[in-house]
């Protein structure tokens, strides 16, 4: 059986997939000017999340899954720098908690890294 904390971050990743669809103004809100149809990315992003969540559950996809885990965190680090410079993306959150996401971001990639190996 897999440790707890492997538990815990495939329900994180898929309740944040699930959040997409629920609340996809919220993403559409943070979504860089400089990328095209951001509808469908923040669809597509929620199903990425909820399928790589799913996939950490299951031994013969858990590494496929950490590293497409981090590799979406990767294409993620750029909304979290537009949030940091445009006041309208950074929905209200105070700028040291906008700050403190982007090394959040390298412990997520290590957390998931953990599952590759």
């Amino acid at each position: 059986m897999a440790p707890w904390h492997l538990y815990l971050m495939a329900g994180l990743y898929i309740a944040a997939g699930i959040m997409h669809f629920v609340k996809p103004k919220m993403y559409l809100r943070i979504m860089p000017r400089y990328l095209p149809y951001h509808t469908i990315l923040v669809f597509l992003s929620g199903v990425a999340e909820i399928v790589l969540g799913i996939g950490l559950c299951f031994a013969a996809t858990q590494k496929l899954s950490a590293y497409g885990i981090i590799l979406m965190l990767v294409v993620f680090l750029p909304v979290h720098f537009y949030m940091l410079s445009n006041e309208k993306a950074a929905a209200g959150l105070p700028k040291w908690v906008l700050v403190l996401r982007v090394p959040l971001q390298f412990a997520l990639m290590y957390w998931a890294y953990s599952y590759s190996l």
